[in-house]
């Protein structure tokens, strides 16, 4: 019997790369080849790109170039590069990075095991030329779920054979996803949509992710049961605007109804939402964040910005006095919600004063979580052609300005939760380290984390409760008080309490 094909999937960027990847490990297992977690292991090496800013495309390429090493001394055989960065420069990436054996865009993932197969066995897939995909759907979003097949990454719903390996789906029924998870954490994204309809002056990611696109609820659905049969028990919602998902299905407010649902599916004990947009916020949504069981009382604000000049010229809307209308709406709700949100500093034509407005902001807002980013040129954007750029070391100094700000102020936010009793799912118990988890206002990765003061009683994937005793940084310290959700307890956690 001939070795099995093996293949290893290295993850960058965003937690909808990390469905992506799922996706595609999901359709070459169910064409036989063999997943593996090193790639120094794997025959082929498939480097999930992101291409959202320089520094993202960076660790891409140095991904690749890692993974190529691999082929003077490792198993591996070819590299491949996949991914937003593949898809925004194909043949381009190609020539210029002529170490990757392979660039397959969007197109080639319906395909991709035969497309890996050919590289492997030393053929040639020619690289694609990149196009907008914003025109490959129709510009009514009422009329893009009839649209003809489009490449939509991490959508995949198909019937897979019925001899699928363990683990994989379906395991919901016809229509389940073709997706097979790349680790075991207790937590798992999961697709709301595809793509973007705003456009933000500052962002190239419609251009290579194509416009807006739901997914049907009952996809969605399912899923998050296959997953929670995987032993998931949080699912975060993914798409480049949650707050839009819907509108193409006709109806806006479906979010608000969808949510319930999932907070219900047997074995999920947390639904969290993530990529909001402040403009597109309305009432009901914030009343179902803040009330629903299950459902994190959590707030993934994309503000970028508060000066309203400066939200002008990103083509965004909003400032400072509406953005903090708006927290205070969510805290009247639920006072102990959880805000983030990400900034741009050094945006072309910012002022002082504009700077003092974001300053403003951010010490009234009393968010979780910061991320600041220094404005920088991205191909393809309006901003590139915008006067008035500001000089490097002026947007240097501003970053490093607000960034000490802004840990400063999440350092503070984190201790007004002392002597809160915050719920909380443990990701990891270490003999020597400890347990560490997150409770509601945490997302995995982009903001902080709880330490527990001892292990004892505790195991990944229990939903506990916990009192905050202390802070470090955006972390929080607390000591474990009881057990929470449904599953049983085993004599061992009886035994530590």
């Amino acid at each position: 019997m001939p070795e099995r094909r093996t293949v290893a999937l290295v993850t960058l960027g965003c937690a909808r790369n990390e469905v992506d990847s799922e996706e595609l490990a999901g359709r070459l297992a169910a064409d036989g080849w063999q997943l593996v977690e090193d790639a120094s292991d794997a025959d082929v090496a498939v480097v999930n790109t992101c291409g959202f800013v320089e520094a993202a495309k960076k660790d891409s390429v140095d991904a690749l170039l890692e993974a190529n090493d691999l082929k003077d001394h490792g198993k591996t055989q070819a590299v491949v590069a996949v991914g937003c960065m593949a898809e925004r420069y194909g043949k381009e990436l190609q020539e210029a990075l002529p170490e990757a054996d392979g660039v397959l865009g969007f197109d080639d993932y319906a395909d991709i095991s035969d497309r890996l197969q050919t590289i492997l066995n030393g053929g040639i897939h020619a690289s694609h030329t990149p196009r907008d995909r914003r025109k490959l759907l129709p510009i009514s979003p009422a009329e893009r779920q009839a649209a003809p097949d489009v490449a939509l990454p991490g959508h995949a719903q198909d019937t897979p054979p019925e001899d699928l390996p363990d683990g994989l789906a379906p395991a919901s029924g016809p229509r389940a996803p073709l997706r097979q998870r790349l680790g075991t954490s207790p937590v798992a994204s999961v697709k709301l949509a595809s793509g973007c309809d705003r456009r933000c002056s500052f962002c190239a990611i419609p251009s290579f992710r194509g416009s807006f696109i739901s997914r049907r609820p009952s996809d969605v659905l399912g899923e998050t049961r296959w997953l929670a049969e995987q032993g998931v028990k949080e699912i975060m919602l993914v798409s480049e605007n949650n707050t839009s998902y819907g509108k193409d299905l006709g109806d806006i407010r479906l979010l608000e109804t969808l949510l319930p649902e999932l907070a219900e599916v047997d074995g999920i004990e947390r639904v969290r939402v993530s990529y909001l947009q402040p403009a597109e916020m309305r009432p009901g949504l914030i009343d179902v964040l803040t009330s629903t069981p299950k459902v994190a009382p959590y707030f993934d604000l994309s503000f970028q910005h508060s000066a309203a000049g400066v939200l002008r010229s990103m083509r965004r809307f909003g400032d400072t006095d509406r953005f903090l209308e708006l927290l205070e709406t969510i805290r009247t709700k639920a006072p102990q919600a959880g805000v983030r949100s990400n900034f741009i500093v050094g945006f072309p034509g910012e002022s002082e004063a504009d700077l003092g407005e974001l300053e403003r902001f951010l010490t009234g807002a009393r968010l979780d979580a910061i991320g600041v980013f220094g404005y920088s040129d991205e191909e393809g954007t309006e901003a590139v052609t915008y006067d008035n750029k500001l000089d490097a070391e002026v947007i240097a100094e501003r970053l490093e300005h607000i960034s000490r700000l802004a840990d400063e102020l999440t350092s503070q936010r984190a201790e007004e939760r002392l002597g809160e009793t915050v719920e909380v799912l443990v990701e990891s118990v270490d003999g020597e380290d400890g347990a560490v988890g997150r409770a509601a206002h945490q997302a995995p990765e982009t903001d902080g984390q709880v330490l527990f003061t001892s292990a004892e009683g505790l195991s990944v994937g229990r939903m506990v409760a916990a009192k905050v005793i202390a802070t470090e940084g955006v972390d929080l310290v607390a000591e474990y008080s009881e057990l929470l959700g449904g599953d049983p307890q085993t004599p061992d956690e009886e035994a530590g309490r």
